[in-house]
């Protein structure tokens, strides 16, 4: 898992050639960042570290950067971001890549250099010689969506550098308020510490009093108090939300996204497909599924669809100008609350 890297990293426990590949672009970045702080000094990166970007420079290029001694100091870092060629895809305007440069180095990587590939896709072929190269010879890492449990364990190391600790609940409430937004979350965990006492616990209490919402979580809660029949509560969230400039169309499209979520994660579950499933099919955070679990409980999946249809009635009437904006999204909350209680 990337944060054991992170612990090694921290111990300038520093591998010659490190593959990272997957889609949580935050944890990526945050990956070169330890390496480079591991590897130069900040005055060193102007002379000794390079990125190349295969989409738009041949490889032995940087091969051959690799291969140079560092200038002014005892290490460089080659950085290849966009390595295609380790997926099936397919480039229109292919550079013509001598991968066999790629496979000489690893085979003896300069001791002096770490080589680093960035591959910001879900897969690799694996059928490739030089990916199953790579996947031998390279500090390899998978880097995706955080399960539930590597979402507490990835929180609590943070508060843990920080000479804190922050209860499952707590750690929870932080995903719920931030959708599970890692860079959104790293920034709330220091806010956190920096308020709390050394050696003290982060609480749910202390999350709900200093976290910010994410917009989606406040979409969330205004679904949640509307069908709840705390109607005075839901307008109050609407009206702060548009008091602070946020799009009415804006509103009313992430509602669907929300009750299209509801109405998917009710059919797969249905289905069979547990928590994880759901969320590599729907491509969402393990945990949001979590939050429209609970929600889709409240609700049959007729009424899901009826809502859908009645979503899409106001998108039209708010694109076509039929009425205002903001009486459209209060008439359908409305409208919501009525429903039978589940």
């Amino acid at each position: 898992m990337v944060l054991q890297i992170w612990k090694d990293l921290k111990k300038l426990q520093v591998q010659p050639v490190y593959l990272l590949q997957g889609t949580e672009t935050y944890l990526l970045q945050e990956t070169v960042k330890k390496i480079l702080a591991a590897v130069l000094h900040e005055e060193e990166k102007e002379f000794n570290y390079s990125v190349y970007d295969m989409e738009e420079t041949p490889i032995e290029t940087a091969m051959e950067d690799a291969e140079t001694l560092p200038f002014m100091g005892e290490k460089r870092v080659v950085l290849l971001k966009n390595p295609y060629f380790l997926t099936g895809e397919r480039k229109k305007e292919k550079i013509e890549h001598k991968v066999e440069t790629l496979e000489a180095y690893l085979k003896e990587p300069a001791p002096f250099t770490v080589l680093i590939l960035l591959a910001p896709y879900e897969k690799l072929d694996e059928r490739k010689k030089i990916t199953k190269l790579l996947k031998k010879q390279a500090e390899a890492v998978e880097v995706h969506a955080l399960s539930e449990k590597e979402l507490f364990s990835w929180t609590a190391s943070l508060a843990e550098a920080e000479n804190r600790k922050i209860s499952r609940e707590a750690a929870e409430r932080l995903a719920m308020l931030t959708n599970s937004n890692l860079m959104i979350m790293n920034q709330e965990i220091n806010k956190l510490c920096m308020y709390t006492a050394e050696s003290e616990e982060i609480t749910a209490e202390t999350v709900d009093l200093l976290t910010a919402r994410s917009l989606e979580q406040n979409i969330f809660d205004l679904i949640e108090n509307t069908v709840s029949k705390n109607i005075p509560r839901a307008m109050a969230m609407l009206y702060d939300l548009l008091k602070t400039n946020e799009e009415p169309i804006k509103i009313l499209s992430l509602m669907v996204n929300q009750f299209r979520l509801i109405l998917q994660v009710k059919q797969l579950s249905k289905t069979g497909y547990g928590q994880p499933q759901i969320a590599s099919v729907l491509k969402v955070h393990p945990f949001r599924v979590k939050l429209a679990q609970k929600q889709a409980s409240l609700f049959a999946e007729e009424e899901l669809s009826k809502i859908l249809k009645r979503l899409a009635e106001a998108d039209y009437e708010m694109k076509t100008g039929k009425m205002e904006k903001q009486l459209i999204l209060e008439l359908f909350l409305l409208k919501l609350s009525q429903r039978p209680s589940a």
